[in-house]
């Protein structure tokens, strides 16, 4: 697992993983080592704590949203049911719990991640809310990504990469089979978003990949990608 941060060098190792620790794009059990691992080793909770402070503003465009009353009961069963012997909890085990239930922005998302374990979604109910780490692909282009179905908003996040002079970072949903549909320019900024159409929704809904392409200013003219493809990662609900 590699990633990079703002300063465009490589990431490895712990930044690496408390990174897409943050976002919600490590695997369930690299999740669940991790989250033992907030609990148990301080530098490695201070590296969390760091990359959710960098990554927060992209929260800023989504309304608080509420867990269900199961959630809090859950959790309050799982700490006051048990049987053994009260002992002090630390200060990263009292931010464990009050970040799982706290979803008014993206600080929340990665502890949000793990509510499906408590109180799993319906089956029928399709996820709301998608991440994507958007790797480079032959470039130091990096974004991550957080999709919301409920407002139709894409939010991303520069990591690491510059444009080359006289050129955009146009952003891409490809759907299996099917020609690649432009959600247009990355404006510049680290934190910004672009609105999602009802086509578009229809397809990332049905399974998609995004792809950062580099074009001329203003973006592609062919309704194609005409430059490279510098980023590219599978969304993932959370």
């Amino acid at each position: 697992m590699n990633t990079a941060d703002d300063s465009g060098r490589e990431l490895g190792g712990d930044e690496a993983v408390a990174a897409e620790y943050v976002l919600g794009t490590l695997a369930a059990d690299e999740r669940a080592t991790a989250a033992r691992r907030i609990e148990s080793d301080a530098a490695f909770a201070q590296l969390v704590d760091r990359w959710e402070v960098t990554l927060a503003p992209m929260g800023a465009g989504y309304a608080p949203a509420e867990p269900p009353a199961s959630v809090k009961q859950a959790v309050d069963r799982r700490l006051f049911e048990r049987a053994a012997a009260p002992a002090k909890p630390s200060m990263w085990q009292s931010l464990a719990l009050w970040r799982g239930l706290t979803v008014a922005s993206f600080l929340a998302l990665a502890a949000y991640a793990a509510m499906p374990l408590i109180a799993p979604t319906p089956p029928d109910e399709p996820p709301t809310r998608l991440v994507a780490s958007l790797a480079p692909q032959q470039s130091d282009v990096h974004y991550f990504v957080v999709y919301d179905a409920t407002t139709r908003d894409i939010g991303l996040s520069h990591v690491t990469g510059a444009r080359a002079e006289g050129h955009d970072f146009e952003l891409w949903v490809i759907e299996d089979g099917q020609a690649p549909k432009s959600l247009g320019v990355i404006p510049s900024g680290s934190n910004v978003h672009l609105a999602v159409s009802e086509d578009v929704r229809r397809k990332i809904a049905s399974g998609a990949v995004f792809a950062i392409s580099l074009e001329p200013v203003g973006g592609s003219t062919t309704g194609a990608p005409t430059g490279p493809v510098v980023a590219a990662g599978d969304l993932r609900s959370i």
